[in-house]
């Protein structure tokens, strides 16, 4: 495939990525530009931020464990918000 044109297996690969480390300019601009083009990955990436931030937050004992079914439950209605 193109240096600048990405699957979306790869989008996705850079999205979780960039969750943990530092993206290189190039990747930046790659994913940037299949974003433009690709309204899925576009959710993919947001879902994945709620998911991250929901985890983080209990990882980071900001969140009860016994609230984690709430916690599921605000994130599945987010995602579908982002869907709809």
């Amino acid at each position: 495939m193109h240096l600048l044109f990405l699957s979306c297996l790869k989008a996705t690969e850079l999205i979780e990525k960039r969750v943990h480390f530092k993206l290189s300019a190039i990747e930046k601009l790659q994913l940037k530009l299949h974003k433009v083009m690709c309204e899925a990955c576009t959710k993919y990436e947001k879902q994945s931020y709620l998911i991250e931030k929901g985890v983080s937050g209990i990882k980071m004992n900001k969140i009860d464990p016994s609230d984690i079914k709430l916690l599921k439950e605000k994130i599945m209605a987010k995602i579908d918000e982002i869907n709809n």
